[in-house]
């Protein structure tokens, strides 16, 4: 019986002493002064810093709500047209087929019409890109299908769209 226990008491010696040998490289365990290695260090911020940007953008991701879409300032999300330039556009070229509008932009897309009384088919692009009733704000290009239209029949379709702009506004006004 002695010769077994003094067996097991070995045996569990060991083990104990492989188990314990195990954590003094990757636990510091025994570090004296408590002096860390250089790579240490540098691993210990570079963690740091990872938590701290995780936590930056995870505390950015959880201020935000769906209300907050109705609420930016920023000109890119917020619709910056003229209402009445938008409306009168749309009133003054109804005989063109829309193709594409985009209310964010100030874009209106048009395919090809014939204008009541006349026989050349035009297309249209229409930007407004401000939301001050003024000439600068509104932009038209016209096309038909042999190519570019004159000059002056695009300030007179601006010049159509800039006075029903206008009649707009003081019909809204007399409101």
């Amino acid at each position: 019986m002695t010769i077994l226990n003094s067996i097991r008491a070995g045996a569990m010696l060991g083990l104990i002493l492989v188990i314990s040998g195990c954590g003094i490289s990757s636990g510091n365990m025994f570090s004296f002064g408590n002096r860390a290695s250089q790579g240490d260090t540098q691993a210990d911020a570079y963690l740091a810093q990872r938590e701290e940007r995780l936590r930056a953008r995870t505390n950015s991701r959880n201020d935000r709500t769906i209300w907050d879409a109705f609420s930016q300032d920023d000109p890119n999300v917020t619709v910056e047209v003229n209402k009445y330039l938008w409306q009168a556009s749309l009133d003054v070229l109804d005989f063109l087929p829309i193709q594409s509008v985009d209310p964010f932009s100030g874009v209106i897309v048009t395919g090809y019409g014939t204008p009541p009384g006349g026989g050349r088919a035009y297309r249209a692009t229409i930007l407004v890109s401000d939301p001050a009733l003024d000439a600068r704000s509104l932009k038209v290009s016209l096309q038909s299908r042999g190519g570019t239209v004159s000059g002056d029949t695009v300030r007179a379709v601006e010049d159509a769209i800039l006075t029903r702009a206008r009649q707009l506004r003081v019909t809204d006004s007399n409101l």
